[in-house]
């Protein structure tokens, strides 16, 4: 067929790696090239647009926008209702995506937090100031600290460090009225932030330990868990009556994980497998094997007329090798799925 007489279809996806992602204002990924070898194959001159939500794709096929879709659509009974559907186009699953330090540190993951860094930074401070202050109330009183500021800072700077982890320092108590309340209120200052300081390392490692406990979806009761708005994974969390937050935006769903609002993800395996191969890699990993089996497939307002004819190119891009071609260059073997 000639480009002039090329049938205009127009497609709409929505970002998800590999799948569809844009790469310097191009889209590609999987469902892109497979996309773009069923045009070649019947004639069409493809337009494909990306919508910001998984929600927002299916209006635009819905409210009769756009020809087709193409993505990580899974096949379901509920939108066999509403949709028609291609012969299935790739096997996928769920799966479960945890922070990389829900393996479980102990103390050492647990001390090596930018916010336990931010906390010791802070006593450091005050121990600073207090010590500056001691030395400038007993510098003529006390002989431990009758020296010169810059010999004198450092036996301040111990003293005080000292008394506030200990709770004191007999060798030396503190003679003039100012260092006395200093001293009093530095010790009973003292237990509060030892305190908070261990409970901040024990709350960290309580969640490093239950994150750790994570290795299929009956972990997730009690745990913070999120996943994208209309989804299977959404569907199949409500059925188990596991409690989620539901986010638009997959970037936003996996921004929370990062940040700590989430304790677990729960998405297309294929999506949380090459994040954190990509993105999330050193920081998050996939726990479990696969849950609830599924197909993707093109999805098409109902009544389509392109559904026959991009089954039977699809069946042509199997046999020809072209399918198998596709799938291995974004997952790196010959095969449709998990």
């Amino acid at each position: 067929m000639s480009a002039s007489a090329a049938e205009t279809v127009e497609v709409v996806t929505v970002e998800r790696k590999p799948f569809a992602m844009n790469v310097d204002g191009v889209l590609t990924g999987f469902s892109i090239d497979l996309l773009q070898a069923l045009a070649a194959q019947l004639g069409w001159e493809a337009h494909v647009s990306a919508v910001p939500s998984f929600g927002k794709m299916l209006e635009s096929v819905d409210g009769g926008g756009v020809d087709l879709a193409v993505g990580n659509i899974s096949i379901t009974a509920e939108r066999e209702n509403q949709f028609d559907f291609s012969h299935p186009v790739f096997d996928a699953g769920l799966q479960i995506l945890i922070p990389q330090e829900g393996t479980g540190g102990g103390v050492l993951s647990a001390l090596f937090t930018w916010e336990m860094a931010a906390w010791i930074l802070g006593a450091v401070l005050v121990i600073f100031v207090i010590a500056n202050l001691m030395w400038w109330f007993e510098r003529r009183r006390a002989p431990y600290f009758q020296r010169s500021y810059r010999e004198g800072l450092w036996p301040s700077f111990w003293y005080t460090m000292h008394v506030m982890i200990s709770g004191g320092f007999e060798e030396h108590v503190p003679r003039s009225l100012p260092a006395r309340v200093l001293g009093i209120a530095l010790v009973v200052g003292s237990l509060f932030l030892v305190s908070a300081f261990v409970a901040k390392i024990t709350s960290t490692m309580t969640v490093n330990e239950l994150r750790a406990d994570i290795e299929s979806y009956t972990d997730l009761y009690g745990k913070k868990v999120g996943t994208t708005a209309n989804s299977t994974a959404a569907a199949f969390l409500q059925l188990k009556g596991i409690r989620y937050q539901a986010y638009d935006n997959i970037d936003d769903l996996f921004d929370g994980l990062k940040r700590g609002k989430l304790d677990a993800v729960v998405h297309d395996a294929p999506i949380l497998r090459y994040y954190a191969a990509d993105e999330g890699r050193g920081t998050t990993r996939v726990v479990g094997e696969p849950f609830k089996r599924e197909k993707y497939g093109i999805l098409f307002p109902q009544g389509s007329g392109r559904v026959e004819v991009v089954n039977r190119a699809l069946l042509s891009l199997r046999e020809n090798g072209t399918y198998d071609e596709i799938y291995q260059r974004w997952f790196g073997r010959t095969g449709s799925g998990l």
